[in-house]
């Protein structure tokens, strides 16, 4: 989508980040509320991760094809689940896939080119975690957006 999207149309940007994780998912419900209830667009974002062993190896075809099998379950997950709760006539969202680093710099990057006015995240509990810190940490210390970190 443009980045002149939010100032051509004057609407609301939220952006929220799902992995399959039972918190992401509680943070997509969390989104989807607020993006109904503020009458914004929801940009769901899933970040493939950049397997730099991989790359180098020479495998990342391999692995590509099944991060994006993944996202595409996790696109359908997010429609049926819209259209069981009668959420997908009213709610504009839209379901991107991209690749970086990790989590907080592809929302990061999302966020910045669509001016998104909300940042969703839910908490993390991977040994990242703990090492470099939580991405609703993270998203929070850039200080560019209001960031809810949903348990």
């Amino acid at each position: 989508m443009g980045s002149d999207r939010k100032a051509a149309d004057g609407g609301r940007v939220i952006v929220a980040g799902v992995d399959g994780s039972d918190s992401s998912w509680r943070a997509t419900a969390f989104a989807v509320g607020l993006a109904r209830r503020q009458d914004a667009l929801l940009v769901l974002v899933y970040v493939l991760p950049l397997h730099s062993a991989a790359i180098m190896a020479g495998v990342a075809w391999m692995l590509a094809e099944s991060d994006l099998l993944i996202a595409e379950q996790l696109r359908r997950r997010v429609a049926d689940g819209l259209a069981c709760t009668g959420e997908a006539d009213s709610l504009r969202w839209e379901f991107h896939v991209l690749r970086a680093p990790d989590v907080v710099a592809g929302l990061t990057q999302t966020a910045d080119e669509l001016r998104a006015d909300s940042v969703v995240i839910g908490t993390s509990r991977t040994l990242r975690h703990r090492l470099f810190g939580s991405a609703g940490v993270r998203l929070v210390k850039s200080g560019k957006w209001p960031v809810i970190v949903v348990p």
